[in-house]
């Protein structure tokens, strides 16, 4: 390996290999040239745009399918789809641990296309083989339980599928960009506003076109368009192989972070040294994975973990063969970086909770209202959510051509803005976004009862818009902010942590829900929501979120404004991991699957 080092001694190597620790479809260090960046993004974007589409065309008519053809009430239809979404956005948790500690990214998304695949191809079955179809008769008046029972069996797989599948693609997207090459790495800034415009054209696909065709063609139809994109994407995916850079597992990284604690509860007696060099720390030379991290001076006690006792003696040498007893100072800055992001995650929760009505209530409020577009065309429910994609894709563009240049004039920072000022500006859009809707339901109850006929859809553009251009900052922010947060060897985990904020919003969503349903029982002896929206008081719940969004604004900035981004040390080489690297001289022969 020495050796090999030895032979990196030019500037035009280090342009011309990616020395990150990457390795290409044969098992070598890719080449620059004809790996990674762009030409591999690319691809990896457009097949999130087939599966937002296929995963929207069902999102967003959920609550529209489950009262309709499975003729549940208002209350349960919302939440079996808050309880869908919930599941299907907590799956990338262990999606994402096992794409990092064990078969790696590439090899994650395909495993869980396939199961994707099966999800599909069952819920389009379900509509055509005879005794899974919903009824026998042309006017069901309560469907078959077959139908029922395969309906959620193909829902719950495309949940595992979007598991594994979501925080793997768009951290193996993001690693096609080398972090510590200056070019690279303010690609890699626009990859993630790239990313959710290719994501938000998927999904502006799927309000359109595939809802029309689940609303006047069928959805059995509209499953077979579903499956077939979703088989041409894995295709796409296959075809783009040898363009892509690939990281191998690194074991389960939970570990490191549970023996950096164990090792700080046993040095608890000794005093955190100001010398760093009387921490433990490997030197570039040995440090082979991620990059090296500076210390810091937040949650000192950890520090502890990294003392080595007993200088120069044997009992030293030792210690530092268990790293249950000595961690280096780069495993304790990043157990610190998972700490402080507990907070950010909490406080990021009232968003999610906001985002989750403009797939549910938002959509529900659309489908009594009148939709008509001249006299004979009717628009489809689920399609007002295409407002919220064509708002959020304005809004990237907007903030990468405009913003993002404007703000790096004026604050000199590569970033233009913060990762946490771009969150936050979100949430006050998503506060305005609940105010708006508020205001529009109560506008819509008194119109209803003074006029015997339904509003105007329309009136509900403004918040579909609002929460599009919070979805803009804060969905997006978050997806920059727990990638490039967490430890290097933690990335697709840490995409699944930003996608658990939705998932676990949609699980408090529905326990708020039932708290001010009660409340709300026990103070005016009438319920919030009955069972449908003109006999429910919808707009005191979008009022309840605006307050508690408005409470969780202050938490977050008071949080924010006192937390400490991730320290990485400089290096003498563009690479990912310092001097850490190997030369083209010797290429690793291994094959990565």
């Amino acid at each position: 390996m020495e050796q090999r080092k030895n032979d990196i001694e030019s500037y035009d190597d280090q342009q011309k290999w990616v020395l990150d620790s990457s390795l290409d479809s044969r098992g070598e260090i890719p080449v620059r040239a004809r790996t990674g960046a762009w030409r591999a993004a690319l691809f990896i974007i457009a097949i999130e745009f087939s599966e937002r589409l296929s995963y929207f065309g069902i999102s967003t008519s959920l609550v529209v399918y489950l009262t309709t053809i499975l003729h549940q009430d208002l209350k349960m239809a919302v939440r079996n789809a808050n309880y869908w979404s919930g599941v299907t956005t907590l799956m990338p948790l262990l999606g994402g641990f096992v794409a990092d500690a064990y078969i790696g990214r590439y090899a994650t998304v395909l495993l869980a296309t396939i199961i994707y695949l099966m999800g599909l191809i069952l819920l389009t079955l379900s509509w055509f083989i005879p005794g899974l179809k919903p009824c026998h008769e042309e006017v069901c008046v309560e469907p078959r339980k077959a139908h029922e029972i395969a309906f959620f069996i193909a829902i719950y797989l495309i949940s595992i599928g979007t598991g594994g599948h979501k925080p793997s693609l768009e951290s193996f997207g993001a690693d096609q960009f080398e972090d510590d090459h200056p070019e690279e790495r303010k690609m890699k800034m626009s990859y993630f506003n790239w990313w959710s415009a290719g994501l938000c054209a998927g999904v502006l696909t799927a309000v359109t076109i595939v809802v029309y065709i689940e609303d006047h063609i069928g959805w059995g139809v509209a499953g077979i368009i579903l499956t077939v994109v979703m088989a041409t994407s894995l295709l796409v995916f296959l075809i783009g192989k040898p363009f892509y850079r690939y990281r191998a597992p690194s074991g389960s990284p939970l570990t490191p972070m549970l023996q950096v604690f164990v090792a700080a509860v046993a040095k608890r007696h000794l005093s955190r040294p100001n010398d760093s060099s009387l921490l433990h720390e490997l030197s570039r030379e040995e440090y082979s994975k991620g990059r090296l991290l500076s210390r810091t001076e937040k949650l000192k006690f950890l520090d502890k973990a990294s003392i080595i006792e007993n200088r120069g003696s044997d009992n030293a040498m030792a210690e530092k063969e268990s790293p249950w007893k000595l961690a280096t100072v780069t495993k304790v800055e990043e157990l610190k970086l998972l700490i402080n992001m507990i907070p950010i995650w909490f406080f990021t929760l009232a968003f999610g909770i906001c985002a989750t009505q403009s797939t549910t209530f938002f959509i529900k409020q659309a489908i009594i209202m009148d939709r008509h577009i001249g006299h004979s065309f009717i628009v489809p429910p689920s399609s007002m959510f295409a407002l919220v994609a064509l708002s959020m894709i304005i809004s990237v563009t907007v903030y990468e051509k405009i913003l993002v240049p404007l703000s790096r004039r004026l604050t000199g920072k590569e970033r233009g803005i913060s990762i946490l000022q771009r969150i936050g500006t979100g949430m006050v859009f998503s506060l305005l976004a609940m105010i708006i809707a508020a205001l529009v339901e109560r506008k819509r109850l008194d119109y209803t009862k003074q006029h015997h006929v339904p509003m105007n859809a329309i009136w509900l553009a403004p918040q579909f818009i609002v929460i599009g251009i919070a979805d803009a900052f804060t969905l997006v922010g978050l997806q920059e902010y727990f990638y490039d947060q967490v430890p290097d060897s933690m990335r697709s985990l840490g995409i699944g942590l930003y996608l658990s904020v939705v998932g676990a919003a949609s699980f408090v969503n529905n326990l708020l829900m039932t708290v001010t349903d009660r409340l709300a029982e026990e103070i005016s002896g009438k319920t919030l929501f009955g069972k449908d929206l003109n006999s429910s008081r919808l707009d005191r719940f979008y009022w309840t979120l605006a307050a508690l969004t408005a409470s969780n604004i202050c938490f977050f900035v008071f949080v924010a404004r006192r937390y400490t981004y991730k320290s990485v040390q400089s290096s003498v080489v563009v690479a990912d991991g310092g001097d850490d690297v190997e030369a083209p001289s010797a290429p690793n022969t291994s094959k990565y699957t």
